[in-house]
């Protein structure tokens, strides 16, 4: 038994020997030069562009399996004027054989020198990193099926890894697209790792120069372990780009094999976004009204996803003096169901907004340029489920200020419920709610909204930039609408509501003396320097909309000299009036309640042309009948004779003839 033992242990030991003694020698005398054709030539075959490598070509097998070569060349296909797609000056790499038996990978060193790719596009759209269609074809004959896992099916199939140094020295990344006459060149890329090891912590660093403005990622990774599949791998990194970006991350990986994920905080130092593009001389992508908006931004946020969730947690976004906080969530991304809690402090939309493009020329409104409207897509719409919440304490929109905005918004099937809605604004409030339809191709709304005792002078002034109406004003207003552009929207148009506006005043415009004194009141006459105006303790105006028509049956006014009325309609599409005013003399100022009629004559205002030039007009016919009647019938004399009951027939007859005469 002795000597068996003996004799195993000296054959197998003569093995050993003669394996390492072959792994020596071989490389001694094997020119691995002469092997260089074949070698370019099935490299060549397989990709289907020219490969070649330099004569400076070594192998190694021991105790380091090394292979070191320089001035690798890998071509384009045919028809780029680029001749090569990757570069490599130099690379070498060795790993130590006899640990590999374990699956225990020894790296001592792993360096490339001076690689460069060049990703091309060329203007009939094909890309150089595309594989030739003749070598797909010769590919898809030696195609099998491959899988790398485990026994176990779990992790990477390593028992442990370990590398001195990992290393990539003045790499190069070269963007052409000649479809849009782009190019873009990373430089000086660098990447640094040492004492690389699967059971603990790497320290990284890389860097390059984008565009000539450096760009950095410095920090620690891992420990990575072997169980990649359901394991987690820590991270802690910075980066820096252009001078401006400052990124950190920091928290873990998951499953990065199996099921990836991450789990993350996420911190974006403040920087001017303005500023970047400006110095990678690139124009804004959006056009604001304020050149100044969009020039600070900093996030912070918990970032949880995977391949089916996302959710943002903790979050607070600022950009210029506007600080949102916020937490998300997404799940279901084929049918997206998303959630949002949303609080912001302070924001004016007007400066984000797009500048008021130039009046076009009148001969270009002449002939205006009928293009079809591109059919709007609501189907990702009807696909979405929504549940959110949006706060803002202080809001400019329109130039309207509005405070303690509440807005609750749920959608499903295409159809989006806003309820509540609820701001303050201008010592009044306004709450209601609103239903988007989406369901069909032509969008329908429905607004329900109402108003309580806003001042309506200074919010005609701030919007409309105007100052013809004052007093404390509330209204309920019942909307109903379809279709997805302006002109659309007021013709099918409907609904009703109630205005009332309370101790104001029409300033502009003085009622009372258009229906004392005819010629001062329309310009026959001369006028004060004084503002005309109208003071009223109420204006009431009812009013339906019937296909973008609105009509006002009946609005009253009530002033301590005057009580008017009004009737017509004003064309939304058409941008028409269409009014007749009606004037009361009142000779006392007991306000609302004194209803007692009047003499004197009183004349009637027509209002027409459009909203951006109202006409005023007095009803002369109206005024003169009306004084005809009243120095006819009303005469002390001629009511003498119509006492008698014989003549009174006569009477009525005597006003039907100037009714004829003088029209209605």
């Amino acid at each position: 038994m002795k000597k068996f033992l003996k004799w195993t242990a000296i054959i197998v030991g003569s093995f050993v020997v003669v394996i390492i003694a072959a792994l020596i020698l071989i490389p001694m005398f094997v020119d691995v030069a002469k092997y260089k054709p074949m070698l370019e030539s099935k490299v060549t075959e397989a990709t289907g562009r020219p490969f070649s490598v330099g004569d400076d070509l070594n192998l190694s097998l021991f105790p380091w399996a090394g292979v070191s070569f320089s001035d690798l060349r890998l071509g384009n296909p045919a028809g780029f004027t680029e001749q090569d797609f990757i570069k490599v000056k130099s690379f070498e790499a060795r790993v130590k054989l006899l640990p590999l038996l374990s699956k225990d990978v020894q790296i001592k060193r792993f360096v490339l020198n001076e690689p460069q790719i060049v990703l091309v596009k060329n203007k009939d759209g094909r890309a150089n990193w595309e594989q030739p269609k003749t070598a797909d074809k010769d590919a898809s004959k030696e195609k099998t099926p491959a899988t790398e896992t485990t026994s176990d099916g779990r992790g990477i199939p390593l028992s442990a890894l370990t590398a001195e140094n990992i290393s990539i020295n003045n790499g190069s990344a070269l963007w052409v697209d000649h479809t849009t006459d782009t190019r873009k060149e990373i430089t000086d890329i660098g990447l640094i790792l040492k004492d690389v090891s699967l059971n603990r912590p790497v320290n990284l660093k890389f860097s390059a120069q984008l565009d000539k403005k450096p760009l950095s990622l410095e920090g620690v990774v891992g420990p990575v372990g072997t169980g990649l599949k359901e394991g987690k791998i820590a991270l802690d990194l910075s980066l820096k780009a252009l001078k401006h970006l400052a990124l950190r991350l920091k928290g873990k990986i998951e499953n990065p094999i199996g099921s990836p994920g991450v789990d993350l905080d996420i911190e974006l130092a403040e920087f001017s976004p303005r500023t970047l593009m400006s110095e990678l001389g690139q124009e804004f992508p959006v056009a604001t009204t304020d050149p100044a908006a969009i020039s600070r931004l900093s996030l912070k946020t918990h970032v949880k996803a995977d391949a089916k969730n996302v959710s943002l947690t903790n979050g607070n976004l600022v950009l210029d003096q506007s600080k949102l906080t916020f937490s998300a969530s997404v799940a279901e991304f084929s049918k997206p169901n998303l959630k949002f809690d949303l609080d912001l402090d302070q924001i004016n939309l007007d400066r984000y907004m797009p500048p008021k493009s130039e009046q076009p020329s009148k001969e270009k409104s002449s002939t205006p340029a009928k293009t079809a409207k591109k059919k709007t897509d609501y189907a990702p719409l009807r696909r979405l489920i929504l549940d959110g919440a949006l706060k803002i304490a202080k809001l400019t929109v329109n130039k309207a200020h509005i405070e303690d905005a509440v807005i609750q918004i749920n959608a499903k099937d295409g159809i989006f419920n806003i309820d509540p809605l609820k701001l303050n604004m201008y010592q009044g409030n306004a709450a209601g709610k609103a239903v988007l339809n989406v369901a069909k191709d032509t969008p329908r709304s429905d607004v329900n909204m109402r108003l309580n005792n806003i001042q309506i002078g200074p919010l005609l002034k701030d919007v409309l930039e105007k100052d013809f109406l004052e007093g404390v004003t509330s209204a309920d207003i019942n909307l109903a609408m379809a279709g997805d552009d302006p002109e659309k929207i007021k013709k099918t148009l409907n609904g009703k509501g109630e205005l009332q506006v309370n101790d104001g005043a029409i300033v502009g415009i003085d009622l009372s003396a258009m229906a004392r004194n005819v010629g001062a009141a329309f310009g026959l006459a001369g006028k004060g320097e004084e503002r005309p105006r109208t003071d009223f303790a109420e204006l009431m105006a009812p009013f339906t909309i019937k296909n973008g028509v609105v009509n006002t049956p009946k609005t009253s006014l009530k002033s301590p000299f005057i009580r008017i009325s009004a009737v017509g309609t004003a064309d939304l599409v058409k941008e028409t009036l269409d009014f007749r005013v009606d004037p009361q003399a009142v000779a006392t100022i007991k306000g609302q309640g004194d209803t007692t009629k009047r003499s004197g004559v009183m004349v009637p205002v027509l209002v027409s042309g459009t909203f951006s030039a109202p006409k005023f007009r007095p009803d002369l016919s109206a005024a003169t009948k009306q004084r005809i009647e009243k120095e006819i019938f009303e005469s002390k004399e001629v009511k003498k004779i119509l006492k008698k009951e014989e003549l009174k027939p006569l009477e009525q007859k005597a006003k039907g003839l100037l009714k004829g005469v003088l029209g209605d």
